[in-house]
């Protein structure tokens, strides 16, 4: 049957049982499960009371209710400074998201095997209370492997110089991995969903595993991790997330010890946003390649869908532009018209990857990307909301607040559509409420005629709709509407209903009443009329259009707010034990607790702002951010603030003056006292890069050396014409060289074009002249090594050497003892991806309490040319006011062609890596927490450059990236570690 207008009202008001299609599309029919659709539960907390968590073909369960999970990826790693957390916890749950994902990345919790530090920035078990206490579901992914566009995929660095094939079977691999776990599980099973101790519902194996499917080494080593995972007390159901659309471990595709019904399928998908949006469930392809249609008795599952995209060295991938270019080519449209296609194709657990992108600080990076990871996300790397978060706003809320969609099966075609948009009927098998969501994919807006509707519907180019019918605003029901369902709840003695569209669209809202109510435009551009037994308002859309429906057949009236984009992003509603709250105003609304007859609210405010609140009976008083305020009752039930929320206070920043100069490299020197240095005599290594014949084992990792810069230093007797020297870095290393003292010259790595963005290892020789005569020399060489590759295909590739490879002498062939330095011990707060082996480093240069009163004074910007090392030091003072949350980068700014780089310190947190002739990134994130807002700060430079052309720095000044009124409070990161043994 098709659905044409004729048919529509016929259909609207029978059973939609009978007329409800194969939910897998092409996959094939099954059982409808029975679990009714309800409202979802509250939201969740650590309240010690035992739930349920499982799952049927529709959609997940806690405690036998449906729950559409709409899910933002947050890496807490990625952001060093733990008060803030909670800070970007509060701003997804206000924007619609009921549950985040993590990762959790063992190399930044294990220093050396055996040892373990889940303090300070690295508190997990503070990150999970905080996910509870903001009321967020958690998809919890330790790996052990995660990708992410981390050094060596989350590996850690001693892991690289071990024995044993990394995500196989592989016993000595398997010891480290249960090592591992044991320690995360410890943390994670006391924030199970399950016994009340927190809101982890799903738990992550392994990620995009594609290789060894059909072999014991990937079976096995599947089936040991789920086993080991049960062993640990992980009793939520547990999945994979398959690279693609393979049909990759599904359920009863490997051992899972006997148990069933607990393992999900999940898939992964990053699709282009200058394609259509793909069907990847129940109107694709079907089968094992088509989605969620590879797992027809779970869920639709996707545990990373593309929310923006990663940028390599050199800014190809966006031909310079940066991030900027990804959120604008995965803007608003592009959420609206891919994840409601995704929803329309049954996926009910969605996670968008990534929702806040972060700060890829110190050597954190995968040697492909840069160090921000702003990902064009939809909360940018300096924590301030795009625009990207309205759709994510909208339809969260739309989630939250209407049942119906947690269980949806195809419904009959609709025809009588322009067939320049695509429509995708659906309609819930239980209370015959139906959707459909009308896409435009052509680069011109479409106008199409609806079967429900005289109305037209206009959809934007590139643009997608989700209309409903049928559906409950509490105790009254919608025919149907040309606007899209945001929200609706209770609110005093009212039910209150939010639609949105675009600013100017004209829309028209259908309401069933049994007889003729009384409707009040109270504000907006709206007229309506009442036949057979239907409501129709028509409304102009502009800021918030409010009517008032009352009677009918009601036994409560009806508030619609109708609103544009821009005005449905000021609409925040906050559930708490006493009923629902809904705030209209602030640029921001965190918390909001009912006590008797007041209502207290914190959150921020950018501009002065409205405030304006619904919530209980009863409520009669108004709090913000500890203020109370004088209210007016209003027509529309709420209650208004008298005066406007105050916007924020001007943030001045002050000019980076005082600079101070030291010169480093002392290695290079002859007489350098290298006594102390590691001699490099190995003769075997477990990396994957072969040691070259007749040379010792030079690389990096085989000494202990597995971040950042290492120094080798060569002792040889005799002459020679030249030298040839192998070394192998990741995404734009270098080397440098010295006899004697003095420089032989630098060699660096291209800069990646399209052909080589995401090759993570790169292998080359410098061949440098060699002056001298006979008698004792020293070659020193200085290898910034950047970071290990990812080991995505499951061959070890996070095990290629990193350092100097060989030494080769053309004219002879002298016996060459070498000695190699690199990082000291790793700092017991920043943890060890924080610094390298440059001698700065070493003696502290970069930390806040160096004494630099004997460096000399300079100003910027800098122009000398010399090879190697040279630290800038300064101090500034913030006073930002304590009820602003201020944002604040360093921008770095000189002439292109000057070929030089530099380490980021603030506070002795390596924040970055700047490189100045290749980019893109020119703007760096100072987190607060790290940064001392009200307080002294200490900034360190440390430039290398290569001696080929002058070298800055130039500009280098603070910028404000964003500030509101509000925030949360904030902690200085410099308390102590300590580490545990696992």
């Amino acid at each position: 049957m098709v659905l044409s207008r004729r048919t529509f009202s016929a259909l609207a008001t029978t059973t939609a049982l009978g007329f409800s299609l194969s939910r897998s599309g092409n996959g094939g029919a099954y059982a409808v499960d029975a679990t009714p659709t309800a409202p979802a539960p509250g939201p969740p907390g650590a309240d010690g009371d035992r739930h349920t968590v499982g799952f049927d073909a529709y959609s997940l369960l806690i405690d036998g209710r449906r729950v559409v999970l709409w899910s933002g990826e947050v890496h807490p790693f990625r952001l060093p400074s733990p008060s803030l957390w909670r800070d970007v916890l509060q701003k997804l749950r206000a924007h619609g998201y009921n549950a985040i994902s993590i990762y959790v990345s063992w190399n930044y919790h294990s220093p050396a095997a055996g040892t373990y530090d889940f303090t300070g920035v690295r508190d997990l078990d503070l990150f999970l209370r905080m996910a509870a206490e903001t009321g967020l579901y958690v998809i919890l992914r330790p790996g052990p492997y995660i990708n992410a566009e981390v050094d060596a995929g989350g590996f850690p660095g001693w892991l690289t110089a071990t024995e044993g094939v990394a995500r196989t079977s592989d016993p000595t691999y398997l010891k480290h991995v249960d090592e591992w776990l044991t320690v995360v599980d410890r943390i994670v099973a006391r924030h199970l969903h399950t016994d009340g101790g927190g809101t982890v519902v799903l738990y992550q194996l392994e990620n995009e595993y594609a290789d060894h499917v059909t072999s014991p080494l990937g079976r096995d080593y599947m089936a040991h991790l789920y086993a080991k995972v049960r062993d640990d007390g992980i009793d939520v159901p547990l999945f994979h997330n398959d690279k693609g659309r393979n049909g990759y471990w599904a359920p009863g595709t490997f051992d899972t010890g006997g148990e069933s019904g607990r393992w999900l399928y999940g898939f992964d998908g990053y699709p282009s946003p200058f394609k259509p949006p793909p069907d990847w469930g129940y109107f694709g392809v079907g089968g094992t390649k088509g989605g969620s249609t590879a797992s027809p008795r779970t869920p639709g599952f996707v545990p990373e869908f593309g929310g923006g995209w990663f940028d390599p060295w050199g800014g190809v991938e966006f031909d310079g532009t940066g991030y900027a270019e990804s959120a604008r080519t995965r803007d608003a449209a592009y959420e609206r018209r891919f994840y409601l296609t995704n929803l329309a194709n049954g996926i009910k657990i969605h996670n968008v990857y990534m929702t806040f992108g972060g700060t890829s600080w110190g050597w954190l990076p995968a040697p492909i990307v840069y160090t921000s990871y702003d990902y064009g996300a939809a909360l940018d790397e300096a924590r301030q909301p795009t625009a990207k978060l309205v759709p994510m706003h909208q339809i969260g809320q739309l989630l939250h607040s209407v049942p119906d969609l947690a269980k949806l099966d195809r419904a009959e075609p609709v025809t009588g559509t322009d067939p320049q948009v695509k429509v995708y009927p659906l309609v819930n098998p239980d209370t015959g409420a139906r959707f459909y969501v009308v896409r435009n994919d052509t680069a011109a807006e479409v106008t199409t005629a609806l079967p429900f509707s005289e109305l037209p519907l206009t959809v934007p180019a590139a643009d997608a709709r989700l209309l409903a019918t049928g559906i409950a605003f509490g105790r009254r029901k919608l025919a149907y509407s040309t606007a899209q369902p945001m929200l609706w709840l209770a609110a005093g003695r009212q039910d209150i209903a939010v639609l949105t569209g675009r600013s100017g669209e004209r829309t028209e809202t259908a309401l069933e009443c049994a007889s003729e109510p009384t409707v009040t435009v109270l504000e907006g551009a709206a007229a309506y009329e009442y036949e057979s037994g239907v409501l129709r308002v028509s409304a102009r859309l502009g800021g918030l259009v409010r009517v008032l429906v009352e009677g009918g057949g009601a036994s409560a009236p009806l508030l619609l707010l109708l609103a544009d984009d821009e005005s449905s992003g000021r609409l925040w509603r906050y559930d708490t034990p006493s009923g629902p709250v809904l705030v209209r105003g602030p640029a921001l609304l965190r918390t909001a607790a009912l006590h008797d007859s007041t209502v207290r609210l914190t959150g921020d405010t950018v501009e002065a702002a409205d405030l304006e609140v619904w919530g209980p009976r009863g409520v009669s008083e108004v709090i913000w951010n500890q203020g109370g305020l004088r209210t007016r009752a209003t027509s529309s039930g709420s209650l208004l603030a008298e005066q406007r929320l105050p916007g924020v206070p001007e943030v001045r920043l002050p000019v980076l003056i005082n600079w101070r100069r030291s010169a480093e490299n002392p290695e290079s020197a002859a007489g350098f006292d290298d006594s102390g240095w590691t001699v490099a005599d190995r003769t075997s290594s477990y990396s994957s890069t072969p040691v070259p014949a007749g040379q010792p084992v030079l690389f990096a990792d085989d000494y202990g050396f597995h971040y950042g810069d290492v120094w080798y230093r060569g002792r040889f007797e005799g002459a020679a014409e030249s030298v040839s020297l192998a070394f192998t870095t990741g995404t734009q290393g270098v080397l440098m060289a010295w006899l004697d003292g003095q420089p032989l010259g630098t060699h660096r790595m291209p800069v990646p074009d399209k052909k080589t963005v995401r090759q993570g290892t790169w292998a080359d020789t410098a061949v440098f002249p060699l002056p001298l005569g006979e008698g004792p020399h020293v070659l020193s060489v200085l290898v910034r090594r950047m970071q290990h590759d990812q080991d995505a295909k499951a061959d070890d590739t996070h095990k290629a050497a990193r350092g100097l490879a060989s030494a080769i002498f053309n004219g002879a062939s002298p016996a060459v003892t070498w000695r190699i330095q690199g990082a000291a011990a790793p700092d017991p707060v920043r943890g060890p991806l924080n610094h390298g082996g440059l001698y700065g480093e070493r003696e502290g240069w970069h930390l806040p309490g160096f004494a630099d009163g004997g460096w000399k004074a300079v100003g910027f910007p800098r122009a000398e040319r010399r090879q190697g090392v040279v630290w800038y030091r300064t101090g500034f003072r913030l006073s930002v006011d304590p009820g602003v949350d201020a944002s604040i980068g360093l921008t770095l700014t000189d002439d292109p062609t000057r070929a030089y780089r530099v380490q980021i310190f603030l506070n002795g947190w390596n924040m970055g890596q700047y490189i100045n002739d290749v980019g893109p990134q020119h703007t760096f994130v100072l987190p607060n927490g790290v940064l001392r807002t009200r307080g002294e700060n200490t900034l360190a430079l440390a430039v290398l450059s290569d001696g080929t052309t002058p070298s800055g720095p130039g500009e280098v000044k603070l910028t404000l990236l964003g500030s509101a009124a509000g925030g949360v409070p904030v902690t200085v990161v410099d308390s102590p570690g300590r580490t545990a043994s696992g």
